[in-house]
């Protein structure tokens, strides 16, 4: 008889809820429930809609109720960074803030003021991003002490979501280690960051490693959606962890590319890595399974198509086509992956992660005032536009590979791609071309899959890090990419 679990899969712009169904050999996946994710702007400040999630997902647990589904476990992984603040009676204050919101813009600078950023670097690993958890909470204790003094407890998303179904809270050590607030060789916060940046140490409690039991879903869960008390794990929180913990490879040494809204390729590691070096490139390195470290950097990935996806089905006059068949209302992202394919080779490129392409809006413009501000020829169509995205995402892929390499002293065969990108045959083969090593793309599910293996991991059904892979190679899919020479 086969174990269901349930997991959660929240990303930047949509989230599901899919059915695991593991045999023992493989795990057989059947999405219950998608549905999007999209911020609010009010007042000048863009929230993440929490309430509306939960909602979603509490509609997912129904429909595997009414299926008469035997659930055995639920987890819940999301982007990272990200949080809400509880009162003392364990209420929400207010729905958590987005990382591209304008507030931490400058935080950096006023961190700077209170503490070395190498010091930051040095004690968390962490790349020095604006939207990172300590300055998104520097910028609220200078902008809005009383809600900061208001605060009993910080939860990241995940660990929210985890709390709205189960009444506990509990700190996920791969989510916590976005925060630019956990000291990365201790695992523990670090006083040193909170005295500094005068965040109150209270509010956050010792993080846990992934696998833990948080509890079973409260009563009140099980009346409205037909479920028994189901255990709630908690996985590794971030999604870019859950990802890594399935790479189908068997190698100890694998580079890889977890491709979606954002792009992270790196490898794994068995300690941290930290040094002069690694800083200069703003390497992160997060915890993820098993105490290992995800040692990446960190790109903007398709979140820049599909921006230009939303500015054009918003704006269809703005959508110029250079061959006038291929005008179209529909803009899916199979059909922009093929504008791409058909278009001429780039002639101008952009750099993904320029503050410049942070914001949400009108990334085509963007794109083409970039190009025009570069001295480089301006894409004028929906098809140049898209070439010039895709050319300048493996570029940056090619670039980061580069580093990667010079700081472990390896040199990696394969490059996995994993994740919703690695369905994009287009983005697959640009990067082979110009990371100069064959891809193998899949599992396209890597995220889902490595939240519900640890899963399985905390209920003895797998021993070890090794046998998730395996179950990962198993149960995945995709396709191999060789590296075309270069013209």
């Amino acid at each position: 008889m086969s174990k269901r679990l349930l997991a959660v899969d929240l990303g930047a712009s949509s989230g599901r809820v899919m059915l695991g169904s593991f045999t023992g050999e493989r795990i057989a996946l059947e999405e219950l429930h998608r549905f999007p994710n999209e911020p609010v702007l009010l007042h000048g400040t863009l929230h993440w809609d929490v309430l509306r999630l939960l909602h979603e997902i509490k509609r997912g647990l129904c429909i595997a109720a009414e299926r008469g589904e035997k659930i055995h476990g639920i987890g819940i992984d999301t982007w990272g960074v990200d949080f809400g603040l509880l009162d003392s009676c364990g209420r929400l204050l207010e729905n958590p803030v987005h990382y591209r919101d304008a507030r931490s813009c400058g935080m950096l600078e006023e961190a700077e003021k209170r503490i070395s950023l190498d010091a930051l670097y040095a004690a968390t690993g962490i790349q020095l991003l604006e939207f990172n958890t300590a300055f998104q909470l520097l910028s609220v204790r200078l902008q809005r002490p009383e809600l900061l003094a208001r605060a009993a407890r910080l939860l990241f998303l995940p660990d929210l979501l985890g709390y709205f179904l189960t009444g506990e809270k509990v700190t996920e050590r791969s989510v916590a280690s976005t925060s630019q607030l956990l000291d990365i060789h201790t695992g523990r916060f670090s006083q040193e960051i909170l005295h500094a940046l005068e965040l109150p140490e209270h509010i956050f409690e010792q993080p846990t490693a992934p696998g833990a039991c948080l509890g079973t879903l409260l009563p009140e869960i099980q009346k409205e959606c037909g479920l028994p008390a189901v255990p709630v794990f908690s996985v590794c929180g971030h999604d870019t962890q859950s990802a890594i913990t399935a790479v189908p490879s068997t190698a100890c040494d694998f580079a890889f590319l977890s491709s979606g809204t954002w792009s992270l390729l790196g490898t794994e590691l068995d300690a941290p890595l930290i040094n002069a070096q690694t800083r200069q490139w703003n390497i992160t390195n997060e915890t993820g399974c098993g105490g290992k470290i995800g040692f990446l950097k960190n790109i903007t990935g398709l979140w820049l198509v599909q921006e230009c996806r939303r500015h054009w089905r918003a704006h269809p006059t703005d959508a110029q086509f250079t061959r006038e068949a291929n005008r179209t209302k529909d803009f899916g992202f199979a059909e922009l992956e093929r504008f791409a394919r058909e278009a001429v080779p780039a002639r101008a490129h952009i750099e993904p992660n320029d503050p410049f392409f942070t914001a949400p809006g009108d990334i085509p413009g963007r794109v083409r005032q970039y190009c025009g501000q570069t001295a480089q020829p301006i894409p004028e169509t929906v098809e140049d536009v898209l070439r010039c995205v895709y050319e300048s995402l493996a570029l940056a892929y090619g670039k980061a590979l580069q580093i990667i390499q010079r700081c472990t002293g390896k040199r990696y065969q394969t490059l996995h791609i994993i994740g919703g990108g690695s369905r994009d045959a287009l983005l697959c083969q640009m990067a082979a071309d110009t990371c100069g090593i064959s891809v193998q793309a899949g599992p396209a599910e890597a995220t889902v899959l490595g939240n519900l293996a640890v899963q399985l991991l905390a209920q003895g059904e797998l021993a070890d890090l090794a046998q998730i892979r395996a179950l990962a190679a198993a149960s995945g899919d995709g396709a191999i990419y060789a590296p075309r020479a270069r013209r």
